[in-house]
């Protein structure tokens, strides 16, 4: 306190800084589009909640297994071109939705987005500490909270335009399927999933026009500072990865931070349907939108407010804004609980990069792998929206948001004690100058 603030970054870091940031606005386009897909294909293929759930499962399934290779694949060749090609690889995923529509095959739409999230894992993996080390390290959090602000504007964007080119007004009752003939239903069939076509490949020419931009782009390859007692070496150890206290209680925290927020904002439309009954699924989807609109406002407000609360402090305050947010969704009803689930929005908001952030700083040559884990540990998005999947089938989908409540918790001792670095990080030289070791 009484310090001025570190600056965002260098003079000669803005122009990558700028065009490293336009990948977290294209990511998300990808990601927060399954919130529309989810309950379109449900509707389209007659899913349960659980089968509707593996959207996000064979989406983060593909983030969980391509993180890893990613890391080390980025090792060899460096951030520019391991990103170019994450964005190739997605580009191969987006455009499979063409022939997923023609032959009309669920498990098909499951791999184009499990290809998808390889690529865009692997955009995860490089842009993350790409951004955290094109700077100052005292004002890494706030840096990285700024680039994800552009991710979370085309999480905003996203359901406008799901529900303008993949969501429809054509919604039947089980009564009305079972009165239709056997084309009738096919022709239903064919026009509900032919509606994400175009979205899709509009999302593949702007995969490779940006991944083109990178290619021929001045972007400097910064290798990661590494302490005296840290070797610098290409191939470095798990075991001295793995070393830092703080990246382990790290890499658990994104686990149960992305799960609940993908799982909230999976299942936001059939939330509002649920407590709100009568409500069509794009009136629903208007809720969402309020939801992501938060998200966003919290991204853009809490990388200013960083100036003057430190990160972990500011995560503590959020993750117990969510906690009591998901307490009033589950207890209360009428429009209250909608509302408390619109608002989990704002606090999710700073979660994922001060913690990813937070995690990974002082980890010099480890960095990679360290963000590699990182990034694996979303494999919590698959999981836990499965598991609220299965409780909701059970017993209801307001029920089921007792599973983000917990995620919650540990994302609050995160934010209070897990951060710190232990007594390894201080041995080793690797607490950086500004950052508490209490």
């Amino acid at each position: 306190m009484g310090q001025p603030a570190a600056p965002l970054t260098e003079r000669n870091y803005v122009a990558p800084l700028v065009l490293v940031t336009s990948l977290f606005f294209l990511w998300a386009l990808g990601v927060n589009l399954n919130d529309v897909l989810i309950p379109h294909l449900k509707k389209a293929f007659h899913l349960t909640d659980f089968r509707s759930s593996l959207i996000q499962t064979a989406f983060f399934g593909g983030y969980f297994l391509a993180a890893l290779p990613a890391g080390r694949i980025m090792e060899r060749i460096g951030y520019k071109r391991g990103i170019v090609l994450g964005l190739l690889i997605g580009a191969m995923g987006t455009i499979l939705f063409v022939p997923a529509a023609s032959v009309r095959v669920y498990g098909f739409f499951l791999f184009a987005l499990f290809v998808m999230a390889c690529g865009q894992s692997f955009l995860e993996v490089g842009a993350n500490p790409y951004v955290i080390i094109l700077g100052p390290p005292g004002s890494s959090e706030r840096r990285l909270n700024l680039a994800q602000s552009f991710n979370s504007v085309g999480a905003a964007l996203t359901p406008g335009i799901g529900a303008a080119f993949i969501l429809t007004n054509e919604e039947y009752s089980p009564a009305q399927l079972a009165a239709m003939t056997p084309r009738q239903i096919e022709a239903y069939q064919i026009a509900e999933a032919s509606t994400v076509r175009g979205p899709y490949l509009a999302i593949t020419c702007v995969f490779l026009l940006v991944a083109l931009m990178i290619y021929f782009a001045r972007l400097p390859e910064i290798h990661e500072p590494s302490d005296s007692k840290t070797p610098d070496t290409s191939q470095p150890r798990w075991s001295a990865v793995l070393a830092h206290p703080r990246l382990g209680k790290g890499v658990i925290a994104p686990f149960f931070y992305v799960g609940a927020q993908v799982g909230v904002a999976s299942f936001i439309i059939r939330f509002v349907q649920h407590t709100s009954p009568g409500t069509s699924e794009k009136l629903a989807a208007n809720y969402l939108k309020f939801h992501l609109l938060g998200f966003m406002i919290g991204r853009f407000a809490g990388s200013a407010v960083m100036k003057i609360i430190s990160a972990p402090r500011l995560l503590s305050i959020f993750a117990a804004g969510a906690l009591i947010s998901i307490l009033l969704a589950i207890s209360t009803s009428g429009l209250a609980p909608i509302w408390a689930v619109v608002f989990i929005g704002f606090f999710h908001s700073i979660m994922f990069p001060t913690i990813f952030a937070l995690s990974i700083k002082g980890l010099g040559s480890y960095t990679k792998r360290g963000s590699s884990l990182l990034v694996m540990s979303i494999i919590g998005g698959a999981m836990i929206p499965a598991l609220m999947g299965y409780i909701s089938d059970a017993s209801s989908i307001q029920r089921a948001f007792i599973v983000p409540l917990a995620c919650y918790v540990y994302v609050l001792y995160f934010a209070l004690r897990g951060y710190r670095p232990g007594a390894v990080d201080q041995a080793r030289g690797t607490v950086p100058v500004g950052v508490e070791a209490r």
